[in-house]
């Protein structure tokens, strides 16, 4: 809800599908995103939001790590290996940082800890749907071997197809942008996540270390971490 106690703005072909295994929250989410103007489908089960992204794929996916039937983590493994590309913003009881690793290798986007509020996650999906389809001029980016094609949403280190997450795509665009400018994870934060209402600065090492170890596998690191003053986008000696 704007201040103004209107609902946002969505763009109407915007989709979002909840899951979870207890429909209360699935009817409070939807039920809140419903308002801010979002086409909201539900699911209550891992195979179930399998099916449902089958038959509709969705802009982004809320989704509970703890289902009854498959996890909420391999369900992300399970879309992104048949080429799904919706944003997921994990649900999870957990916290500590081998958890959120494992929710960006399953794909993920972004997450949220329980117990939640309804305007944190509004403001959540609202973030990733920026980042995801934000207003791209559609060009190419290029630093050493790394090329990065707004329009297609694709990034190669060289001839090898380096596959990212909407949030990691925006995240390099933003190293992209700066080369060889020094990045602190306030400017990052600010930038890529655009929280309106402040975040947590711990989520930008999370995944600066994920987009890092995607990049290096194609080649020298890229990467530089800056003692006590951020991160930089610089190509090693050649």
């Amino acid at each position: 809800m704007r201040a103004n106690g209107s609902p946002s703005p969505a763009q109407p072909e915007q989709r979002v599908l909840v899951v979870d295994d207890e429909p209360s929250i699935v009817d409070a989410v939807a039920t809140a995103l419903r308002y801010e103007g979002y086409d909201v489908e539900e699911a209550y089960s891992g195979r179930d939001a399998i099916d449902a992204v089958v038959r509709r794929e969705p802009d982004l996916i809320v989704l509970d790590w703890m289902l009854p039937d498959i996890e909420g983590i391999e369900v992300g493994r399970r879309l992104r290996a048949r080429g799904f590309k919706s944003a997921v913003l994990f649900l999870t009881a957990r916290d500590g940082t081998e958890h959120k690793v494992e929710a960006l290798r399953a794909g993920g986007d972004d997450y949220v800890t329980k117990p939640f509020s309804l305007a944190e996650i509004v403001a959540r999906v609202e973030a990733i749907l920026r980042r995801t389809g934000g207003d791209l001029p559609g060009d190419l980016l290029r630093f050493a071997d790394l090329v990065l094609d707004e329009k297609r949403h694709e990034v190669f280190r060289g001839e090898t197809a380096i596959e990212l997450t909407a949030t990691e795509f925006s995240l390099l665009r933003f190293f992209m942008l700066n080369p060889r400018r020094v990045l602190s994870k306030a400017q990052i934060l600010q930038n890529v996540w655009r929280y309106d209402f402040g975040g947590n600065a711990n989520v930008v090492e999370t995944y600066v270390s994920y987009l890092r170890r995607k990049l290096d596998t194609a080649g020298p690191p890229l990467i530089k971490t800056v003692r006590q003053a951020g991160y930089m986008l610089e190509a090693g000696p050649a």
